[in-house]
């Protein structure tokens, strides 16, 4: 059966030879493919909260992240951690990774890396977990491939390499690198302090920020030797007192950004021939907004337009336009509507960022308007949110 119709103005208009039971049987159809589309559309993504227990949090929450509307929504909590405070799952989606802050009394080299299976509904369930050999681990990455994780650990200065096994399980740490050094910010650079670390998506290797001494680290991954070893370039100097703390490296591999937690800057690094060298420092927060801010997080946008950083302090979003040339100009300030904007992600669609507001415990969901954070009008309550991870679904 042949329909001929218009669609003007948001009103179906039907040729008059179309007689009245077509209509209805046109309609019929239509609507139930439009409320099949809308269902598919607004499919919710499964969203994992990491926390701080020890300021009220109860462990890693799952919650449901509605697409088209922004709704942002608790579905479960999974106890028994001691501040699971960053996580990320595996490229396939099956496992999630968590760094746990445990205190000396339960594990004296300061706390764990725990391995879990993510259920078709969501839910975690325990494999494993292994030593982090450093206090305060504060960062995991894993590997494309998921054969490897790697944490970073704040209070000891360390970063830790691990094989996974075919079921997802974390096998003995094989490498475990102690940085050496310090920075002129006496309170806060007296000794080394890994912040994080990432696989490069661009080559075998792994950097990790300092934010004790003023370095982007540059190590080489033999994945045969389950080893990570100091590349010829074995670190990218920042700013003296700058502190880094995370970073987000450009898809075609030519630039690495790295937000610095002690001095409010980004700070871009070109790759040159293998070598990476300071391109530009900029300030993420305006000239007069005075003392006591420190930055937490960075993201590119999915098309790479743009960069956003988290202030913890100023309480704001910076973002930055991006140029052709990887250059940066701030464009403004966005305040995520709470204190404390630890960490932030942007959802698999690139339409919504999401900040974590630890101090005044709730997430705050933003619509991305021509790169601009807008508040959509949706948040959530959760308390000390520290880590936010999208699900990586295939």
């Amino acid at each position: 059966m042949t329909f001929e119709w218009y669609f003007v103005s948001g009103l179906i208009i039907f040729p008059a030879k179309i007689t009245t039971v077509k209509k209805i049987l046109f309609l019929l159809i239509f609507a139930s493919s439009a409320v099949a589309m809308t269902a598919r559309d607004s499919n919710p993504l499964k969203l994992y909260v990491g926390t701080f227990t020890s300021e009220g949090a109860e462990g890693v929450y799952l919650c449901s992240f509605d697409t088209v509307t922004g709704k942002l929504e608790k579905r479960q909590v999974f106890k028994g951690f001691d501040n699971p405070s960053y996580l990320q799952s595996s490229a396939d989606g099956k496992y999630l990774y968590v760094v746990n802050r445990a205190t000396v009394q339960v594990e004296p080299t300061g706390g764990f890396i725990v391995a879990f299976r993510i259920n078709d509904n969501g839910s975690l369930s325990f494999l494993n977990k292994q030593p982090s050999y450093g206090a305060d681990p504060c960062y995991v990455n894993v590997s494309t491939d998921g054969k490897f994780a790697a944490i970073a650990n704040y209070g000891g200065g360390t970063v830790a390499l691990y094989p996974v096994d075919e079921n997802g399980k974390l096998l003995p740490a094989t490498s475990v690198v102690q940085h050496r050094g310090s920075g002129p910010n006496t309170a806060r650079q007296g000794a080394p302090h890994a912040h994080s670390i990432r696989f490069s998506p661009f080559s075998s290797q792994l950097f990790s920020a300092d934010l004790g001494t003023d370095q982007l680290l540059i190590y080489d991954l033999s994945p045969a030797a389950r080893q990570m070893t100091p590349a010829a370039q074995p670190f990218a100097a920042l700013p003296p007192g700058s502190g880094p703390r995370h970073f987000d490296f450009s898809a075609d591999g030519k630039f690495i950004y790295v937000v610095n937690e002690l001095n409010s800057t980004v700070t871009i690094y070109e790759n040159q021939n293998g070598r990476f060298t300071e391109l530009q420092s900029v300030a993420t927060v305006p000239a007069d907004a005075g003392e006591g801010n420190y930055c937490a997080d960075i993201h590119l946008s999915a098309d790479e337009k743009f960069l956003y950083v988290s202030n913890r302090g100023h309480n704001s979003i910076a973002v930055f336009s991006r140029h052709a040339n990887g250059l940066l100009t701030l464009r403004t300030n966005v305040s995520t509507r709470g204190d404390w904007p630890r960490n932030f992600t942007i959802d698999p669609t690139g339409k919504f960022l999401l900040a974590a507001n630890q101090r005044s415990g709730n997430i705050v969901v933003f619509k991305l308007e021509n790169g601009i954070p807008v508040f959509s009008g949706n948040e959530l309550a959760v308390p000390a949110p520290v880590c936010l991870e999208f699900l990586k679904e295939e």
